[in-house]
């Protein structure tokens, strides 16, 4: 069996990791695997084909900014993915993110709709069946149930300082997509099949396959001290934050706030991106910039309290995984999946943007303390999130398709 799976990155961020890790796992099959990206990549040895040049890539951002037609760009790079799966002749193509400014949608699906290949489409996000963004939670948008136009977010992700063509890209999704006679969806939470299940995918097949962790990195150590040591955090209760990008949508100027009003015998870590120098000058608050290293991470995730992640616009806390995997519960807010990666006895849900709320939940479990919690959490993540389980979801998934099973 050969499987191409397609994205925008590969080894490199989160769906990039996914897919470097499902392709290893095709491979231990004894299957051909082969990786088609766009953009960026980590080392590796697995078969790679980048197809999407630097210069074609900017192109699409430009065309993107001044035309809103994010995916419907430049088609010479899209051209030679087209030739490349000519040449492999793969059994099923697996498609992952279709958005970062790398690939034309309507040249890849037209040849797609006449090669009769199985496509596979894994929803990290709703841009698939939005006509602009990639996350509308935020602002409460519920246009993409009908009919995407005058876009509200149209200067967010993939932004357009010029032009909203959300009414036209809707109509091209929907015609580009529902073409494909043979195509499966496969959402990564039941939040998001949830919101398929409203939109123009809502006839096509469906299979809901959740992200895991690696469970022999992402573990409990007994880091605590040596982070207490390392940042001078004597005597402090250790509350986590973690994100690639930080922004007010994942939840940064809540945690903020919360440091402000809540005493200095708690201490914030923040790992991340884009914090801005405010932050940082609070006694209670220590940033940590972006870190590649995931045994750091795991270090912190271990060594905290709590994990909070105040998201107002998550498909499924890749964060709230690996925190529970380390041990250490969650405090979350009722936002996209989130609140599917825990339970009563691994963290806390409160209603989105109720920071008295949190701050209640974080005063009265420091009085408990972590422990009360460990254990569950760690056979939570064991039972639902190992991503060799997860991944094997994807390796049955491939064996029914090809068999012409549902």
């Amino acid at each position: 069996m050969k499987i191409l799976q397609i994205n925008s990155v590969f080894n490199y961020g989160s769906t990039g990791k996914i897919v470097e890790q499902l392709n290893s796992l095709i491979m231990k099959q004894g299957w051909t695997s082969y990786v088609a990206y766009g953009r960026h990549f980590h080392n590796s040895i697995l078969k790679k084909f980048k197809f999407s040049s630097t210069l074609e890539v900017i192109i699409n951002i430009l065309e993107t900014r001044i035309f809103d037609n994010h995916g419907f760009g430049t088609q010479h790079a899209t051209k030679k993915l087209v030739s490349y799966i000519e040449k492999i002749k793969p059994d099923v193509v697996h498609i992952h993110n279709l958005h970062g400014y790398y690939i034309n949608i309507q040249e890849l699906f037209k040849y797609l709709k006449n090669s009769s290949l199985p496509v596979i489409i894994t929803l990290h996000d709703c841009w698939t069946f939005t006509g602009h963004c990639a996350h509308f939670d935020y602002i409460g948008c519920e246009k993409w149930k009908e009919h995407c136009m005058k876009c509200p977010q149209i200067r967010s992700y993939p932004a357009s300082f010029f032009i909203d063509r959300s009414y036209k890209n809707f109509e091209l999704k929907r015609e580009l997509f529902n073409s494909i006679s043979n195509l499966t969806i496969v959402p990564v939470s039941e939040w998001i099949n949830g919101l398929v299940q409203q939109s123009f995918l809502a006839s096509k097949s469906r299979v809901v396959i959740k992200n895991g962790v690696n469970l022999d990195l992402f573990k409990p150590l007994n880091s605590r001290q040596s982070i207490i040591n390392k940042y001078n955090l004597q005597g402090r209760y250790i509350i986590l934050a973690v994100a690639s990008i930080w922004s007010a949508r994942k939840g940064l100027n809540d945690i903020l706030c919360i440091a402000d009003n809540i005493g200095n015998e708690y201490l914030f870590i923040i790992v991340g991106d884009r914090i801005n120098k405010v932050a940082s000058k609070r006694s209670n608050v220590k940033i940590i910039r972006k870190t590649e290293d995931q045994e750091e991470l795991v270090e912190l995730y271990s060594a905290a309290d709590l994990f909070i992640n105040p998201t107002y616009e998550d498909t499924l806390p890749t964060t709230n995984i690996e925190a529970l995997a380390c041990g250490t519960p969650v405090l979350t807010y009722n936002t996209g999946g989130s609140p599917e990666t825990i339970d009563s006895e691994t963290g806390f849900i409160v209603p989105k943007g109720d920071i008295d709320a949190m701050i209640q939940v974080i005063r009265s479990f420091s009085q408990k303390g972590k422990d009360s919690m460990t254990v569950a959490c760690r056979k939570r993540a064991e039972k639902y999130f190992n991503k060799d389980e997860r991944f094997m979801d994807y390796i049955k998934l491939y064996e029914r398709i090809l068999k012409g099973e549902k």
